[in-house]
């Protein structure tokens, strides 16, 4: 079983979004379902969150 976590920035911890290495992205109201992201395609995502600020 996938260990998912939330973000620490989530301050809501009812709406969040959650992830899971090797699995992908996930809604916390809807933790049945999830979208596959691959880790190249993961560390594109988090690059361009950090150099947009």
């Amino acid at each position: 079983m996938a260990a998912w976590r939330k973000s620490t920035r989530s301050a809501n911890a009812s709406a969040c979004v959650e992830v899971a290495a090797g699995v992908g992205i996930r809604d916390s109201k809807a933790p049945a379902a999830h979208v596959e992201v691959g880790s190249g395609a993961w560390a594109s995502f988090l690059g361009a969150v950090k150099r947009s600020g």
